[in-house]
């Protein structure tokens, strides 16, 4: 793909980056199963595209290069958004930049992130504004609903701000390294604190419990309780890696969630599983 000369010497402003800002708060109202998000994050990046190519040709393979496979945390999302707002205005500046490395990043971040993001503002700050907000509400208050969204979208919308302006900063200073061993360290790094998050997430959130007694005595212990022992949310754990395995044999996942519900209703019904 060629780069014509009236390309060369654009570069994006404050303003460019809060339109980016801006067209990636609605992420997730464009999701589909095929590729997630990727037409929202392509939407994210009509501004920056437009005024860094001005060859319609240059506009559309831009555009089609945004529209691979995107899932991460919507609030996490604006900081790769920047990185590669970063990568395109270096790509409209200079024909030789590889454009693959470009949906490389994305791959390479869109995981750890989510894997933070999710623990952060699903698995924490959600469950925090709503008991905040649901105590003050039964009781009358109207601070209750207030509270509710002013705690939970405050650092939402601080973290998809400053990501952008960061996520683009960065890219700049990384942009021209890209080839050496920084990226791939700092994605080993996300990856390592992302796996300890959705580790945490496995164990807090992920209920698996066997109220079985072991023998017929009186004060016989639990299958539970044995489990616990050796290791605590141990079928958490078990469970997880197994669904994680039946994901990558391309297991169907509406037939994973019809069997899970399928089980923990029979689990209910006849004992063997408990709350």
């Amino acid at each position: 793909m060629t780069i014509s000369n009236q390309n060369k010497g654009k570069r994006l402003n404050k303003k460019d980056l809060r339109g980016i800002f801006w067209r990636t708060l609605p992420m997730e109202a464009s999701f589909n199963y095929e590729r997630m998000m990727s037409a929202a994050f392509a939407y994210s990046m009509t501004g920056v595209i437009k005024k860094l190519y001005s060859d319609p040709e240059d506009q559309k393979a831009a555009m089609k290069r945004h529209l691979e496979f995107f899932n991460c945390t919507s609030a996490m999302s604006p900081f790769i958004v920047g990185v590669a707002a970063s990568m395109e205005e270096k790509k409209a500046n200079d024909p030789s930049f590889d454009v693959s490395s470009i949906n490389s990043m994305k791959a390479g971040l869109m995981g750890p992130l989510s894997g933070i993001g999710d623990s952060i503002f699903w698995g924490s700050l959600r469950i925090i504004a709503a008991g905040i907000g649901v105590s003050l509400a039964k009781q009358g208050s109207i601070l209750g609903p207030i509270l509710f969204v002013l705690i939970y979208n405050i650092p939402n919308m601080l973290v998809r701000y400053f990501g952008t302006m960061w996520g683009y900063k960065l890219g700049v200073s990384l942009v021209d390294r890209m080839k050496s061993d920084l990226m791939d360290n700092i994605t080993y790094a996300i990856n390592i604190l992302g796996n300890t998050v959705i580790g945490s997430m496995v164990a807090s959130m992920v209920v698996i419990k066997i109220p079985l007694k072991i023998s017929s005595s009186k004060g016989a212990p639990t299958v539970q309780s044995v489990l616990n022992s050796i290791l605590p949310a141990l079928l958490p754990l078990l469970l997880t890696f197994f669904i994680a395995h039946l994901l990558k044999k391309k297991v169907n996942v509406l037939y994973l969630l019809l069997i899970i519900v399928v089980v923990s209703i029979l689990g209910a019904m006849f004992g063997f599983l408990g709350i």
